[in-house]
């Protein structure tokens, strides 16, 4: 350690010291140039920060450059703060490209910000899902259908970004997609897989729309490698299918004045025929509730005692007697069909043309 200081100190006393000072001061140009290297090294992190500390660093040394040429008249002051300066120039043309190549198109950035941000959806996550659309808008002309039922299969699945799409069944109107909505999430969520099936609705376009589309086999990568970005469609699915569960709900209600209940077991017990199937074993339980049971039976099992009519007990004698409770009719089964509510969601166990049937 002594060596390397007596070595050092040796060397600085062999250096060549200044003779005379000068007494001028050097231009604005070298002034400005260290200001703005100045100005620079205070730069901070980040993209903007990047662009902040680059673009004051080789416009300092820019100035470098002028002031080597000009005044101090040194051909490697002149070289180095060139030098300097084509890098940084490198470094924010670099910056720049990434910042382009990085920028969502206007569609998907509205879509990260409606969709998305209020979730709190990384960016990053965000850009893989548009990756897996390969970053297409799709279109639709008016009157032009996205799918026909029982002819197109269920190979995709469709976000609508601007627009209106009507949804119908055997050309009975059911209900709109709107923007920000998906376009088959019912028919996403009733196939597994490795299963395949075809669309039991036909989804038409009334304005000019614009959608995405993820193709199945690619989505269903993507949310088998990704455990994030499995959960966030299966919240985005389900919210979009509860919403299209209580606008037919509505319409439900609109319509007939029936407000059901969309847990669809309920629902199944309001639209299936059980309750008219337990009709007559209920009239029946009434018959055998009349007769009486207090009287025994005769010991001569010959002989046979006529029963008589049954009677109210003595104590309700003061009291008239309550007229028996209407049975609520339902609507006929041809209201409560296909077209109003069940069978757009194959998913939940209805299939086929499902009706309520006729309760007595």
């Amino acid at each position: 350690m002594s060596a390397n200081s007596s070595r050092a100190g040796q060397l600085l006393s062999q250096a060549s010291a200044c003779i005379s000072w000068k007494q001028d001061v050097e231009g604005a140009v070298y002034h400005l140039a260290n200001c703005l290297l100045l100005l620079g090294f205070m730069g901070g992190s980040g993209v903007y920060g990047c662009f902040y500390f680059f673009g004051f660093l080789s416009a300092g040394y820019l100035c470098c450059v002028l002031w080597g040429w000009f005044s101090a008249c040194g051909l490697d002051i002149v070289l180095w703060s060139f030098l300097l300066a084509v890098v940084c120039l490198l470094q924010l043309a670099h910056l720049v490209y990434r910042l382009r190549e990085d920028t969502l198109a206007e569609e998907f950035d509205l879509l990260y910000k409606t969709l998305c941000l209020p979730l709190q959806v990384p960016l990053q996550t965000y850009k893989e899902i548009v990756h897996c659309c390969e970053k297409q808008v799709l279109t639709l002309a008016t009157e032009q259908t996205y799918a026909v039922e029982g002819e197109t299969p269920i190979n995709r699945l469709s976000l609508l970004l601007s627009g209106r799409v009507r949804v119908s069944q055997d050309g009975q109107f059911l209900h709109y997609i709107f923007p920000y909505q998906f376009m088959d999430s019912p028919e996403w969520e009733s196939l597994q897989p490795s299963e395949e099936g075809v669309f039991q609705v036909t989804l038409t376009a009334e304005t000019s729309c614009s959608y995405i589309s993820w193709p199945r086999k690619s989505l269903h990568l993507l949310l088998t490698k990704e455990r994030y970005i499995s959960c966030l469609f299966s919240a985005l699915l389900g919210y979009d299918i509860s919403e299209k569960l209580y606008t037919l709900n509505d319409k439900l209600f609109a319509k007939f004045g029936l407000r059901f209940d969309i847990r669809l077991p309920s629902l199944y017990h309001v639209l299936g025929p059980t309750a008219a199937d337990a009709g007559p074993e209920s009239e029946k339980g009434d018959e055998e509730a009349c007769e009486p049971a207090a009287s025994p039976p005769q010991a001569t099992p010959t002989s046979l005692q006529q029963t008589p009519p049954c009677s109210p007990p003595p104590a309700a004698t003061n009291f008239p007697a309550p007229p028996s409770r209407a049975r609520l009719s339902r609507p006929d089964s041809g209201i409560l069909e296909i077209d109003d509510f069940p069978s757009y969601f194959p998913q939940f166990g209805f299939s086929g043309k499902v009706a309520a049937g006729r309760i007595p």
